[in-house]
């Protein structure tokens, strides 16, 4: 199922780009991330992520074709449509790389864009469209306490200190610190049984 068409800032592109249908809504939210379609900016949890033009382009024609394949003759139009003097293989295949890297993705784990072999990639994150940025939520102070992340439970929050101190327990400086700790108070006990028979 194909979304309508997305707005790029390339100016090469064929007339019939620009005069493509506009999405409905100004926002595209996949992940931690929103795109502003109006500014051309992409947030991760609300701050600002920096990405270059020809990766904004790529993005875009993944978000396109959510969980289809955008092939990489589709991509090479997109991003290079009237430049014949570009290697397109390894000119896709690294702006494909520095968008994973904007987006923390990896090509082995895919979470926003796989690699179909021999075809091209797909965007395989959940896809919604939005009237209104998503902002991230503000903590509660009692989240602030030690230990405590967004949305746990007291529960959770004790399982994660019991947690912490099996993982001190069974730390290897944790048992040298005790068997020095043992040695130490035998030694001053030692010292003090002298000190008493003299």
């Amino acid at each position: 199922m194909s979304t309508p068409l997305l707005p790029t800032r390339s100016p090469e592109q064929p007339e019939a780009l620009h005069n493509a249908t506009i999405a409905p809504t100004r926002y595209v939210c996949f992940g931690a991330f929103h795109l502003d379609l109006k500014k051309e900016d992409l947030f991760k949890d609300g701050t600002r992520v920096k990405l270059q033009g020809k990766v904004y382009q790529a993005l875009l024609a993944l978000l396109q074709k959510p969980g289809e394949i955008v092939t990489r003759e589709e991509l090479r139009m997109q991003l290079w449509p009237s430049d014949t003097h570009v290697n397109y293989d390894a000119n896709v295949n690294t702006t494909v790389n520095k968008l994973r890297q904007v987006l923390g993705d990896s090509p082995d784990q895919p979470a926003f864009v796989d690699t179909i072999p021999r075809k091209g990639y797909s965007f395989v994150s959940k896809v919604r469209y939005v009237d209104q940025p998503i902002t991230p939520q503000t903590p509660r102070p009692e989240e602030f306490s030690p230990g405590a992340t967004p949305g746990t439970t007291d529960v959770e929050r004790a399982d994660s200190r019991a947690s912490f101190f099996r993982t001190a327990i069974l730390s290897k400086w944790f048992t040298a610190a005790v068997v020095v700790l043992v040695i130490a108070s035998m030694l001053f006990g030692a010292a003090l049984v002298l000190y008493a028979h003299r």
